[in-house]
């Protein structure tokens, strides 16, 4: 959890593309409330509101998480999951702001026990969810305009007349 400068909350857009990329597959294929990053999802959820129970998780304060004040709430919680998160100190990728994609400017770098913390927040409290479904109604949207014929193909059909004998 040491600071690496500025330069650690520049986030490449190579790296943003391949997150996003990777990450649109998974919050599409099932409802965040179901959905397990961990198997200690549980426990992750629980330390983090009773040490973080105002923390705003649908549009995060950078400030919130990276200051000098916010690293020494952070990292008691994060040395917790030491030897029972893997790699919970690795730097991932963490959307600021839940209801948008991974972009430059919607992302920082993070420690891993600390996005589980904060996604796993946002999938059981209904933060997620807005991504799921807007991606829902948009393939929806898309299959319905796929099925529907267009006017000229509605024209080029001629009415079959039956015969009634």
């Amino acid at each position: 959890m040491e600071s690496t400068g500025g330069t650690e909350e520049l986030v490449s857009g190579e790296l943003v593309s391949v997150a996003h990329a990777l990450s649109l597959p998974l919050i599409s294929s099932v409802d965040p409330q179901f959905l397990k990053l961990t198997k200690v999802g549980d426990q992750i959820y629980s330390e983090f509101r009773e040490n973080f129970k105002n923390l705003r998780i649908d549009i995060l304060d950078p400030e919130e998480l990276k200051s000098e004040s916010a690293k020494e709430k952070w990292r008691p919680f994060c040395l917790k999951f030491d030897g029972i998160v893997e790699d919970f100190n690795y730097g991932i990728l963490l959307r600021l702001n839940c209801s948008q994609g991974y972009t430059a400017e919607n992302t920082i770098f993070a420690p891993r026990i600390q996005f589980f913390a904060i996604e796993i927040a946002r999938n059981r409290e209904g933060y997620n969810k807005a991504v799921y479904t807007g991606i829902k109604d948009k393939e929806e949207k898309e299959a319905k305009k796929k099925k529907e014929p267009t006017e000229k193909e509605k024209k080029r059909k001629k009415p079959t007349k039956k015969s009634t004998k």
